[in-house]
Order: structure tokens, then sequence, then C-alpha cells
């Protein structure tokens, strides 16, 4: 299917994808699935219930969806997400058919994944046209990452990293970190990535988990993050930009090699980045959610079934991200919602 055939001429419209509060909207987040091999409880029910496959987003009207975000309303970036991505046997050809629209304005295809299936699947997801990937490393100890993931083995992830690598796809690491279950491996992942020269991002523990568990007596904070690094390394803060993490520079003890990435956290909860928001999250169903605590989506699947035009289509999105909310800085608090962290994409 080539997805430049279906684009009328003049498609691309000058009014930027904005909210209320002036945020410009360039990256959108694209769940491929709701399941996953993982069972970290942060993200996913004890008992999920999966999506059927007739209410799942065919290809088709996943091209549709995309071409539509990229062509008419100045989406710049896609990130694929899950659940776990890779779980889907057309992953490939989900890129290679991404790929299609970077003449229609779309500069970089990401993907999101645990990486436990992505040794055997580097090189060809690489050679269909991905760009980067963000790789969830909770933990380097065996008995801790089992903790974080359901009982799985960390070396599958270790060894997707490494093809990763070899593949030639750039990568950054994520690690959520939660009281009383990894907090001790904060230094452990820094000392390793900093010698593996792989960027590091630590995530404050979420409101959003789907088992409702979360506290923020279990929130190990930006600030505390910062002060266990301090007893090892000198940091410096360098300037925020529009990413969601504040970096740092480390400085200390160790063989990591110079010019080592900087590290990263997200604080979502001691210090929220709402303002500059600039992402949108599409769920497997065709959800489109503004806000990653957005209690509810707005259906785009249902009204594309419905016989709608690339028009009314446009108009519906237009008119949800318009109404986004501030975000989690201005409704501080756990998120009650139906949907889990596996269902709208990490």
């Amino acid at each position: 299917m080539n997805l430049l055939t279906r684009l009328p001429a003049g498609a691309i419209t000058e009014a930027p994808l904005s909210d209320r509060y002036d945020r410009v909207k360039r990256k959108l987040r694209v769940s491929l699935t709701d399941r996953c091999n993982f069972r970290c409880p942060y993200c996913m029910p004890e008992k999920p219930d999966f999506l059927p496959r007739p209410q799942r987003l065919t290809r088709v009207e996943l091209a549709r969806l995309l071409r539509l975000f990229v062509a008419e309303l100045g989406v710049s970036r896609l990130r694929l997400t899950g659940g776990e991505p890779l779980l889907r046997r057309d992953l490939e050809a989900v890129v290679a058919e991404c790929g299609e629209l970077r003449p229609l304005g779309l500069e970089r295809i990401s993907l999101t994944t645990n990486a436990a299936l992505l040794a055997r699947r580097a090189e060809g997801l690489k050679q269909a046209g991905l760009d980067d990937l963000n790789i969830s490393l909770d933990a380097l100890d065996p008995a801790t990452f089992a903790k974080l993931s359901g009982g799985r083995d960390v070396r599958p992830v270790l060894a997707g990293i490494a093809a990763a690598r070899a593949a030639g796809l750039r990568l950054k690491l994520n690690a959520v970190i939660v009281r009383d279950i990894n907090e001790e491996q904060i230094l452990p992942l820094t000392r390793w990535a900093l010698r593996e020269a792989l960027p590091l991002r630590f995530i404050e523990f979420m409101p959003l988990d789907g088992r409702g568990e979360w506290s923020r007596q279990r929130v190990v904070s930006q600030a505390e993050i910062l002060r266990r690094l301090q007893g090892e390394f000198e940091v410096q803060a360098l300037p925020r930009g529009n990413d969601p993490a504040a970096y740092y520079r480390l400085q200390g003890p160790g063989d990591h090699p110079a010019g080592a990435p900087d590290v990263g956290i997200i604080a979502t909860v001691s210090n929220p980045f709402c303002a500059s928001c600039d992402r949108l999250r599409l769920t497997a169903d065709g959800a489109l959610y503004p806000c990653l605590f957005s209690q509810r989506g707005v259906s785009l699947r249902d009204t594309l079934r419905a016989g709608a035009d690339d028009a009314a289509l446009a108009g519906l999105i237009r008119n949800t991200v318009w109404h986004k909310d501030a975000g989690y800085a201005a409704h501080p608090g756990y998120a009650e919602r139906p949907i889990a962290m596996n269902s709208l994409g990490g």
C-alpha cells in the first residue's frame, strides 16, 4: 500500500495542531498493541483484559490516520509503542509504511520496547527505516529486574540492547524507579550506562499504574535521585529544553569514557513539564488521548468506520486537542481512569 497515492494536492495545512494553552503538537505516540510479554507493576494490571482483534485498528486504518496526522496536522515524529510492539509480527512492515510519510513531513520514527525480543529483529527494523529506540531497563540485578517485570530474565534485554547497537540504531535507556523495589539500582544503572556510553533517563513512578498501587510515598523524586548521584559524581545541571527530561552531566570516579552521555530525569510528579508538552497518544483501538493523564479518549476508529472523510477526522482531532487539559501540574494526584499504561502506550 502506497500512502502517497492517497494524499490530495495541497493537503498540508498552515494552522498548527495546538491546544488552548498554545502548546503545538508535533509528536504522536502510537500504541500498536495492548499486549505485553512483561508484567511490570507500574504499567500492567494483574489480570489484563486485552482488546479483541475486531476492536483494534487495521493496518489500513492505522495508515490512514497516520497520514492525516503527518500530512495535514503537522505531526513530525512518530513513536511506536505498546504494550510491547515487538509482539507485532508485522512491525517491520508498519515501520516501512511510516517511512513513506517522510516526504510529507515526517522526521523521525522511534520505538519504545522492553527489548526482550529485539535481538533477532534489530537489523530488520533498521533496514525498515527505524531511527531510534527507547528501551526499558529498570534494574541490572536479576532478582530486582524480575520483581519489576513479572519474573522475566534481564539477559535477553541486554542482548537486545547489544543487537540494536550493532545494527546502528540510536537508543536511550529508561528506568522507572519505585521505592522499596529498585532505588538501590540508581547508581549501578548509572555506572553501567556511563561505561557503555548509553544515554540513561530515570523516570519517577507516575500515578498511572494498572494496579492502583501508586502513592506519593513510593515516588523516588528527582531531588532524591540527584542526591544519590551527587554522593558519587560531580553533577552539573544542563539548560532545560523541550524534552520531558532534565539532563545532568556527571563527572567522577569510574572508567566511563570521556564525553559519556548525560543522564536525564523525567520528574512528572515532583516537577511536571506539562507547560511545554507537545505530545499526543493514539491507542491500538484508535482512541486519541491528548494527555497522558486524560480520563478518557475520543474514538477516531468509530468515526473512521462510520465513513467520515479526512476533513471530518481532522476536525475531530483538532477539537479534541484544543480541549486538552493543562495536565498533571494543574491536577496532581492519582489518575483514576479505565485505561492502563499497557493500553495507552509508554
